[in-house]
């Protein structure tokens, strides 16, 4: 793949110097940032996330933040979970769906009080959506992009590092909970959650000028932790059966069919602009969904396209995320299949750019 020309459109985060101090080797653009994808190996960078500790550069999950009477009517109004019984101190994960029920994103929902929510965003441009919503429905709330800017640290070591920078009492953060943390005389949102299986926390660096600041703190404070600069890692993920929007789902996609019918509430969220689509695909039952997929034989090569998916000559779906794992000892995939297929135990054939490939859909995920 040629090279990413870098300009002021692609846009540098508060952690990029030290980010590059530490020696990046790849990087992928997310919400039009940037976002490192491989330091030393992607092998490598895995082996050390699941055995020690990393702090990422995660500031292109932007945060869409709505503040006014009417910021919790519009966040319900964007996503078929109930939010109601939501208080502030929580994060819900929550599908957020246009007016057919087609997925938009996957966020994280912060809720800080109930007039102010933050929505840290996957990538898609949903500000533009949100804005328009609030815009059409004259609603009294104001949306925009802080600047904030997450970061995160995970892997089972996360707990102790986090102890040394922010205090004891960090630890007993429940998941998808979060508290206030001061850090140079400023608070700062600090949740257990994170997009890996290893456990670890986000911290919502409110103000750039703390970005720096921060990171070195913690790689001070965790250097006989064996801490190291990292990512979100593509084979780790697939293992977790952790979906990427653009990559796992797209708006053609309801909820449903991306394995996320738990987070719908449809006949509760009322408000929700796609309840009534998804009362119908609730009632009906999805005819495709999400599957982890074991690939027979030696590792397969990066999946940066779809891989058509074949059941005696029949395209019954698509591979969109793959990779060898290392601990599994075979190649995980996340694939869409159709219900004519996707029991546990179905074979089927993956057509790979290195040719056909058996494979076998599983049960769950392998983490």
């Amino acid at each position: 793949m040629a090279l990413i020309s870098p300009s002021r459109r692609l846009r540098r985060t508060p952690f990029s110097d030290c980010v590059e101090a530490a020696g990046v080797k790849a990087y992928t653009v997310y919400n039009r940032m940037l976002l490192p994808t491989m330091f030393e190996t992607v092998q490598a960078d895995y082996r050390h996330l699941k055995d020690h500790v990393q702090v990422w550069d995660v500031a292109c999950e932007r945060q869409v933040e709505l503040r006014g009477p009417d910021a919790a009517r519009l966040m319900q109004m964007l996503t078929p979970r109930d939010l109601r019984g939501m208080l502030p101190g929580q994060c819900y994960y929550v599908p957020i769906v246009d007016e057919t029920g087609g997925m938009l994103n996957d966020p994280v929902a912060v809720k800080l009080t109930e007039d102010r929510w933050w929505i840290s965003i996957a990538d898609s441009d949903l500000l533009l959506w949100v804005k328009g919503v609030a815009n059409g429905y004259r609603l009294d709330v104001l949306v925009d992009e802080p600047d904030i800017s997450p970061l995160a640290v995970q892997g089972p070591k996360a707990d102790d590092l986090m102890e040394r920078v922010f205090g004891e009492s960090v630890r007993s953060i429940r998941f998808f909970r979060y508290g206030l943390y001061q850090f140079e005389g400023r608070d700062l949102v600090v949740a257990r959650s994170g997009y890996s299986k290893q456990g670890g926390f986000e911290i919502y660096v409110e103000g750039s000028d703390l970005g720096m600041p921060l990171w070195n703190a913690l790689f001070e404070a965790g250097e006989n932790l064996n801490v190291r600069a990292g990512c979100p890692n593509g084979i780790e993920r697939v293992e977790a059966g952790l979906l990427s929007y653009g990559n796992d789902m797209t708006d053609d996609n309801t909820p449903h069919e991306c394995g996320l019918g738990r987070f719908c509430d449809t006949q509760t969220a009322i408000g929700c602009i796609g309840r009534d689509a998804l009362l119908r695909v609730a009632k009906e039952g999805p005819v495709q969904q999400v599957r982890p997929i074991a690939i027979d034989g030696d590792a397969v090569p990066g999946c940066d396209r779809a891989w058509p998916v074949f059941a005696k000559g029949k395209r019954v779906g698509q591979v969109t995320s793959a990779a060898w794992s290392p601990d599994f000892k075979t190649n995980v995939a996340i694939g869409m299949v159709r219900m004519t297929h996707w029991d546990a135990g179905t074979r089927l054939e993956v057509e790979t750019p290195d040719g056909m490939r058996g494979a076998t859909v599983q049960e769950t995920f392998w983490l």
